[in-house]
């Protein structure tokens, strides 16, 4: 299967590493482009492959998928394992996704995606103390309908670790005091394999 990434850049795309963990996690070899945001060109460069104008976009043999949940969905239909493997598991999976994906706007506006931070957020808005106490209790929720052990929220690294590892990087890079619990799953990210990779091609986008 053909399969071609198209991302933003790996310091600053939160939405990008979300689809490129989750092609991660298909074992599958894919391409991978890189378009510069913030550019004078960005958009006609993007509206060449997509008329969203928006990273990331995933080339594949049925088309173009773009978003990062579609990605996610797309991806799940072509391989096997993405989902928790229980039913009520993978319904909890998809439905944390899902609230990702729809909600957490005074987290992402407040506290921007950039892997190179390590600055806490001062002082810290009230409706951000509410998306960091959701998170935690939607985290919490996830772990308790794991049916499998490990570190990760379902046990096996899931297309839930996919979504929320942007969040993780949120939550150390400014530096949140976390409970033990969630302070392990935001290293157990950050000592992730394809996150490392991602996190030291990133920072080296700092480079001149």
């Amino acid at each position: 299967m053909s399969l071609h990434l198209i991302i933003g850049d790996k310091l600053l795309s939160s939405w990008s590493l979300r689809a490129a963990l989750a092609l991660e996690l298909t074992g599958a070899a894919y391409t991978e482009e890189l378009i510069k945001l913030g550019k004078p060109d960005t958009r006609e460069k993007l509206l060449k492959h997509s008329p969203t104008g928006k990273v990331p976009l995933l080339k594949t043999a049925h088309g173009t998928v773009a978003d990062s949940l579609a990605i996610a969905e797309y991806l799940a239909e072509q391989f096997t394992g993405l989902w928790p493997s229980d039913i009520g598991a993978r319904a909890q999976a998809r439905s944390a996704c899902a609230q990702m994906h729809a909600g957490f706007f005074a987290m992402r506006n407040h506290m921007p995606f950039d892997l190179s931070r390590d600055a806490p957020l001062s002082p810290v808005p009230p409706e951000v103390k509410v998306d960091i106490e959701r998170m935690l209790a939607l985290w919490a929720e996830c772990r308790a309908a794991a049916n499998e052990p490990g570190p990760f929220l379902f046990g096996r690294a899931t297309l839930a670790d996919a979504f929320f590892a942007p969040i993780a990087v949120r939550l150390r890079t400014y530096q949140v005091k976390l409970p033990a619990v969630d302070e392990a799953y935001v290293e157990t990210i950050y000592q992730w394999p394809a996150f490392k990779a991602w996190q030291k091609a990133g920072l080296e986008e700092l480079q001149p």
